[in-house]
């Protein structure tokens, strides 16, 4: 299993990120953005979002394209399954986890990245939600981001379990002063701490990169 789990976007460390592909040179690697942690905002805005994360992934020497979750909703597990495998990296924007957590299950691709991460066969690259999304449970996180947002999005109630595929949660942003969500997940830190709850604290520029058996903070 292949992860490079960043705080804020790419982190100061995306030699990292690329490192995990295998492939010497990165240049014009195909890379997968899943963007749907953003999928409660305007279209406009949306828009924007995406598009920030096309030129920090392009300024790599990456290919990406968007893989939207929602045109898999309500299609079999199969389809989604068979689109991420077509990719040997996918990006995982943050934004909202509960929000991000729906897409997953709506479109199957909760099941799909678990698979195709327990046979090695991508690398799963992410920040902040995108990190987030991969603990065993989302409790906590309600105080940053709103858990309503899944029924502006999708007219769903909020799911509050994740992935397990960390044995940890992460928390993101930490002793980051220019990030407007340092604050209250200092908070919620503290919560998990006083609650013995296992969590990483990341700032930003700073990444989780798992690599087999090996982890290492950057």
């Amino acid at each position: 299993m292949r992860m490079y789990l960043s705080s804020f976007r790419t982190g100061d460390h995306p030699e990292q990120l690329l490192a995990l592909l295998r492939r010497g040179p990165a240049s014009g690697v195909a890379v997968a953005v899943m963007a749907n942690a953003v999928d409660a905002l305007p279209a406009g805005e949306r828009g924007a979002a995406v598009e920030r994360e096309f030129g920090a992934l392009s300024g790599l020497g990456l290919r990406p394209a968007e893989l939207d979750l929602r045109a898999f909703f309500g299609r079999p597990a199969e389809q989604v399954a068979a689109a991420l495998a077509r990719y040997p990296l996918v990006w995982v924007r943050g934004g909202n986890v509960f929000v991000l957590r729906q897409a997953m299950a709506r479109s199957g691709a909760d099941r799909a990245l678990v698979s195709l991460l327990r046979q090695d066969a991508l690398v799963y690259g992410g920040y902040s939600a995108g990190a987030c999304v991969l603990a065993p449970g989302l409790r906590g996180l309600e105080a940053c981001d709103p858990p309503e947002a899944v029924a502006t999005a999708y007219g769903d109630e909020a799911r509050w379990d994740g992935l397990a595929l960390l044995d940890h949660a992460v928390v993101p942003h930490i002793d980051s002063p220019g990030h407007p969500e340092t604050e209250i997940l200092g908070t919620v830190a503290d919560r998990y701490r006083a609650e013995g709850v296992p969590h990483l604290t990341l700032r930003d520029g700073q990444a989780l990169v798992v690599d087999g058996t090996a982890t290492r903070v950057y």
